[in-house]
């Protein structure tokens, strides 16, 4: 019998790799230090922002890393 309240536990596979994850840490750094920058020469001063950053260079890497929407 199924049980709905506890289903099996499955292996997932995780969406980005330790590699991007690392970038993403070090871009963080970088933001929180003012030394990140955007293409456009600017401090980056968002979150978010800085986090897309790290995403994109580990995609550029080959870090296994889900396509833009």
């Amino acid at each position: 019998m199924f049980d709905y309240l506890h289903p099996p536990i499955t292996n997932i596979m995780a969406k980005y790799s330790e590699k991007a994850g690392e970038k993403v840490e070090k871009t963080m750094h970088e933001m929180k230090e003012g030394k990140l920058k955007s293409g456009s020469g600017k401090k980056v001063t968002s979150r978010k922002q800085a986090v897309a950053i790290g995403l994109s260079e580990a995609r550029k890497e080959g870090a296994k890393v889900p396509k833009k929407k």
